[in-house]
Formats: structure tokens, sequence, C-alpha cells
């Protein structure tokens, strides 16, 4: 009996001490979730009059650090993604306004530091999950080589791009995309409202279009994959990555997931059991399908023990566009008709230099690290999670390319006793109008929103100087142009603007 005991209690500490190692991996899994249109207004924890139940936002909120006064580098998807990838602004690029188009070839260039390769520099399991729209290379079907390597990116009015999917070969691998930014694994649905309508794999289509997409479905036109549902991508990009972190926390070394939301930008499609369950119509059903994933995230993570030691980031890629999903033919129907204000408290929305168009949630998470139920009113930007990471592993090789990056983890970590870690942040709109924001003071170098406001008309009218000046301190709603008053500031704030776009970076 003695023998019998001294086996059960041997094997019961090996067990025991087994878990403790698993729980104490040198290094934190890293877990970003990037929300597609999500404006700051409508997680219930940023807005007590949102019309959208978000139980699973506002819980990890209370589980971490939320920021009042975060920035996405861009007010529209693409120069974001770049930005968060990359540290650096996507204006340095080809891409000086919008997005990448069908069939665009990557933005990010292939000896370009990514968040990605700087973690496999730490012996990280990397995986991109969900979209992508930073840009592909078409194989040809005339024989080798790629049908878009010589089209003028993010140029829309292209000729012929509608019609550039009858020269590829859907068979054969894609190159660029996210394994060639440095991942060891992507699945997704590159473009929702972009051909080719079917999920990918690493480097392959996994079914074949075989059909052209119906004109009444939403989208641009192009070749699409028989059995083709939007209203399944949610859910499928979410089983993925609940796959992934559950088949990863079998494993001794740290993973990065980059979970990258479809909704709720249009196509507006939440599936089924989400419909009628929030006060703003099928675009805040689309919000709270979002929260249901965020949700499915963080119970994988703590059923697979790894919550713990994950630093989890929830945030969105710009703001809201405010579009009632009811209407999908292109005309707007604001969604703040069912009393639901996607970018409150802000002005503006998505594609906007005003604050409603890159203002956004941004909740940080590791119980190890961050102080549950913070929150920091330190001005952040997205570019800014990339040095943080690196800061928190001690990798300081290639630090030099983040070049619009700001290590934030003393304000993480609760370390930063309210100093400000940046002076200043530059935003871009969708017409690619600058703005620049240093302490209370914002200039923008336009006489409107420079975004869908301006062409929608439901946000203000232009301005009769030559452009804006705002103390947000004072006026957060940007009602009170201060441009005429204050030469001396817009002298001074132009040249700060200059200055870095000239030199090539802005932290230092």
């Amino acid at each position: 009996m003695k023998l019998k005991s001294y086996f059960r209690l041997t094997v019961i500490v090996a067990v025991v001490l087994f878990s403790g190692c698993k729980e104490e991996k040198k290094n934190p899994n890293i877990v970003i979730i990037l929300a597609d249109d999500l404006g700051f207004g409508d997680p219930q924890v940023y807005n007590s009059e949102s019309k959208i139940p978000t139980p699973n936002i506002d819980l990890l909120a209370s589980a971490g650090m939320r920021f009042t006064d975060a920035h996405s580098p861009s007010s529209v998807c693409s120069p974001t993604r770049y930005g968060l990838l990359t540290g650096r602004y996507a204006w340095r690029t080809e891409l000086k306004k919008s997005v990448l188009w069908m069939w665009d070839r990557p933005l990010i260039s292939k000896d370009r530091l990514t968040f990605p390769k700087m973690l496999k520099t730490k012996n990280y399991a990397t995986a991109c999950i969900g979209k992508w729209h930073l840009g592909w290379r078409w194989p040809s079907n005339q024989g080798d080589g790629y049908i878009n390597d010589s089209i003028p990116i993010g140029d829309w009015a292209y000729e012929g791009r509608n019609q550039l999917w009858e020269k590829i070969d859907f068979s054969k691998d894609l190159g660029g995309g996210p394994i060639e930014a440095g991942f060891d694994y992507y699945f997704g649905d590159d473009v929702p409202n972009f051909a080719p309508y079917t999920f990918f794999e690493n480097n392959k289509l996994v079914k074949m279009p075989d059909l052209i997409k119906p004109k009444d479905m939403y989208g641009g036109p192009g070749p699409m994959s028989e059995g083709w549902d939007l209203t399944q991508v949610m859910p499928e990009i979410t089983k993925r990555a609940v796959q992934y972190i559950e088949e990863q926390s079998r494993h001794d070394k740290p993973f990065f997931l980059y979970f990258t939301l479809t909704a709720p930008h249009t196509p507006i499609a939440p599936d089924d059991k989400f419909k009628g369950k929030s006060e703003a119509g099928l675009y805040g059903d689309f919000v709270h399908e979002v929260d249901w994933s965020v949700g499915q995230i963080i119970e994988a993570l703590k059923k697979s023990g790894e919550f713990e030691n994950t630093l989890l980031v929830f945030t969105s890629d710009n703001g809201s566009p405010q579009r009632d999903g009811t209407n999908m033919e292109g005309a707007i129907a604001s969604v703040k008709r069912y009393g639901h204000d996607p970018s409150r408290p802000w002005k503006g929305m998505k594609s906007d230099a005003w604050e409603g168009g890159h203002r956004v949630p941004f909740i940080a998470s590791w119980p190890k690290k961050i102080k549950a139920s913070s929150e920091s009113d330190q001005l952040i930007g997205h570019t800014d999670i990339i040095s943080t990471v690196a800061k928190i592993l001690g990798i300081e090789s290639g630090a030099n390319t983040m070049g619009d990056s700001y290590d934030i983890s003393s304000v993480l970590m609760g370390e930063d006793e309210g100093n400000p870690i940046r002076q200043s942040i530059v935003h871009h709109s969708g017409d690619g109008t600058f703005a620049i924001r240093k302490g209370d003071w914002k200039l923008i170098l336009g006489k409107d929103s420079g975004g869908f406001s301006k062409s929608l008309e439901i946000e203000g009218i232009p301005v009769d100087t030559d452009g804006q000046l705002y103390n947000l301190s004072k006026d957060p709603s940007e009602q009170n142009n201060l441009y005429t008053d204050n030469p001396e500031k817009i002298k001074e704030l132009t040249a700060l603007l200059d200055q870095y776009k000239t030199v090539g970076y802005s932290n230092r």
C-alpha cells in the first residue's frame, strides 16, 4: 500500500509541476483582435447609451486596461493594417490615400520587418486568421509570373481592373499575402466585399471559384465559389481562431494570433442567431456578433489555461461608417435612426480626419501584468503595439525600422506616472487629408472631413478657412474652428508634420 501511495503521489506531483511549467511560459502569447469598422461608441463599456449588447468586450475591459485616446493610423482599412504590422504609417509607401483594391499587389515589401517576423526571433508560432486586405501576387494563366506586378496600387479607376480575374490561374499558389509577410499560417476571407468570394488557406484558395457573383449580392464584380455564404464568414474564422488557440496551447512555445474580424464592415451579414439581438438594426446585430467572437477567444484562452499569460489586445481598424444594413445598394441610411451613435461622443465617421474616423476602442488584457479595471487617457496609436511587444520581449534588433511606433509598456504595467509617452500623432483620412495632433491641439490640413462625411453630407459643412484647428480639451466635438486666430500654432504643427514626412520617422 505504501508503494502504491508513493507512486500516486509522484504522479500528482508530476502533473502539478507540468501544469506549473505550462503556466510559466517564459514569454506571453500575443493575441490581437482587430474588428473591422467598429466605432468608438459601439461597445457599451465606451458608450452608456449604446443600443448593442457587448458583454464580452465589457468583460475584457474589466479584466484589463481600457484606453480612451487610442487611434488607428488611418481612418480606413489597408493603411491601418500596414501600420499595425510594421510600426510605420502607410502614407510612407505608395498608398497615399484610400485602400488596396481588387487584385492589387502586396503593400508590405518583402524585406520589411513585420510583427510575425519579429516574433519568430523569439520562437513564436504565428498565425493570421480573418481579413487580410494587404494585397497578393495573382498568378497568370498565360504562363509564369503574376498579372498585377505593374498595376498602380490603390487605383480603383484603373481601366480593366474588374476584368483582371480573367487572366488569373486560381489553381496556382498565390504570391505575397500573410505567408510572405512572415506568418506561419493563414486562413480567411481576404476582403468580404472583393472577389474572389471564397476562403483562402496559406497561399491557396480553399475552393475554386466557379461562378460569377450575382449582381444583387453586395461587393465588387468577379468570381465566386459555389455555396458561398456571407453570413458564415464570421462563424468560420472564429471557429478557426479557437482551434488555433487549442492546438497551440498543447505546445511549449508561445504563439501570436492576429485575428482580423470581417465585422461590422459591409456587407452587413450577421448569422441568423444574432439577428434581432440589438436595438440598432442589422448593423447592431453584426456588432453583437463581434462581441460573441471576442467571447469565443476569451473562453478558448481560459479553457486552455493560456488566458493569464496572454497579452490580448482588442481594437478596431478605424471608425464606423454608420451604415444601416437594411440598405445594401449603396444608398446610406444612418444607423443613428435607431438612436444609436457608433461614434459617440466624437464627430465624424470612418474615413474622416475628424475624431470619429480614427479614435477607436482599445482594450489590453494580461492578468499577470496589467491591472484589472484600469483606464488610461494616454495618447496612443496602433503603430505602438509592435514596439511595446518588442520591449516586453527584450527585442532590440529592427527597432529603427518601426519609425512611427512608441513603446507604451510602462503604461500597460501602470508605471508611467501620468507622463505622456507620445507628444504627437499623425492622422490620415480616406482621401489623403493629413491631420496632426500635439497635446490638446489638432490641425487638419483641409476644409472638410477628408472622408465619408464630406461625400455623404451626414456631418457638418465645409469650413471657410484653409484648414481646421481645434483644442480638443475644450472642444472635443470639433465645433469651434480656431484656425484664423492661431497662426503660430498652425505654423508649429505644420512644421512638425513636415519634419515627420521628411525624415521618415516620428518616434524620436
